[in-house]
């Protein structure tokens, strides 16, 4: 009997050394060693030549990549949760399984949303640049003022695993939790989480002391905070936001901060990243991180696992775990 051949499978971006290594072991693995992005002529050659793709979220798999992609190409396994990336409907169309790594970045993203709310809340970020500046005369009873965490109103816009890890998080701070979900949870989970739920997103906006984004960026959900809702919410709210930067209007946001009509934002994700709006940088009630929520260790590992396991049990024949459909997002 001859040994049957190893996929070819070609990795966009360089990924943890444990990852890489199990990947050659597996399969036919073509690896990006100096981790520069590729661009798009170089995304629709690989695809090209692949039996599996890699991506990651900062690759465009647009409806070009995929119909230029070779006929051998029949799994893209996504190294991410977020599939906003991937034209699903093209892929759908040629045959093209998708696949992503679910649940394992709940517990990091959400971690990162509560030091943002903290950050943000109690000007951290402010605080440190004060230091290092040298400009820090010492202690005073009203330097550096920021806001009691305790007994504040925070309202979670997408309740899914995040929302819900991020909650746990806030009530053990003492916070009252809100939501908005496209479907509300079950009565269990709200008890757990002694969570409110709004059925209009209006509504709760204008109620609550901080704003957490936590749902994915999909057609429904682009400028899901437009203009006019960020004008509901009221002067001493702040926004955090480790989701989507397409989810926000960034330039009604930007002016709206700068205006002091939001209080403050903690941002981990930007609507046009990897550029940040000018304007942005320039504010000091703002905390910048460059996509970092689930940048952990153990995260990154778990996430090429799942992508392993993916492309091993599509390659054996079987429907891989982690297969997105688009009817569920």
């Amino acid at each position: 009997m001859t040994e049957k051949k190893k996929p070819l499978v070609v990795v966009t971006r360089k990924l943890p050394d444990v990852i890489e290594t199990r990947m050659m072991e597996l399969f036919d693995a073509r690896l990006n060693s100096d981790d520069e992005p590729l661009t798009h002529a170089q995304l629709i050659e690989v695809a090209q030549a692949a039996d599996v793709l890699v991506p990651t979220v900062t690759d465009r798999i647009d409806r070009e990549v995929i119909e230029k992609a070779g006929p051998q190409l029949r799994l893209i396994a996504s190294f991410g949760t977020g599939v906003d990336h991937i034209d699903l409907k093209a892929a759908r169309e040629r045959g093209i399984s998708v696949t992503n790594t679910p649940g394992v970045l709940t517990e990091d993203t959400a971690d990162m949303t509560m030091a943002l709310l903290l950050a943000v809340g109690r000007r951290v970020a402010e605080g440190e640049r004060l230091v290092r500046s040298g400009q820090w005369k010492g202690w005073g009873p009203t330097t550096m003022l920021g806001h009691r965490i305790q007994g504040k109103r925070l309202g979670i816009l997408g309740m899914g695993r995040i929302g819900q890890a991020l909650a746990r998080r806030a009530r053990a701070f003492g916070m009252s939790i809100h939501y908005h979900n496209r479907r509300r949870v079950y009565p269990d989970v709200e008890q757990e989480l002694e969570a409110t739920y709004w059925e209009s997103l209006d509504q709760m906006l204008a109620r609550m002391d901080v704003v957490s984004i936590n749902c994915p960026h999909t057609p429904a959900t682009y400028h899901l905070l437009s203009e006019r809702r960020l004008k509901l919410l009221r002067p001493h709210c702040f926004i955090v936001n480790t989701s989507r930067g397409e989810v926000i209007d960034e330039t009604a946001l930007t002016r709206m901060l700068s205006k002091g009509e939001i209080a403050g934002a903690g941002l981990d994700v930007f609507e046009h990243e990897p550029a940040v709006n000018p304007k942005l940088l320039r504010l000091d009630n703002v905390v910048l991180l460059p996509h970092m929520g689930s940048a952990t260790i153990e995260g990154r590992i778990d996430m090429g696992e799942k992508v392993i396991i993916n492309i091993k049990t599509f390659a054996d024949g079987h429907a891989p775990p982690d297969r997105v459909l688009e009817t569920l997002l």
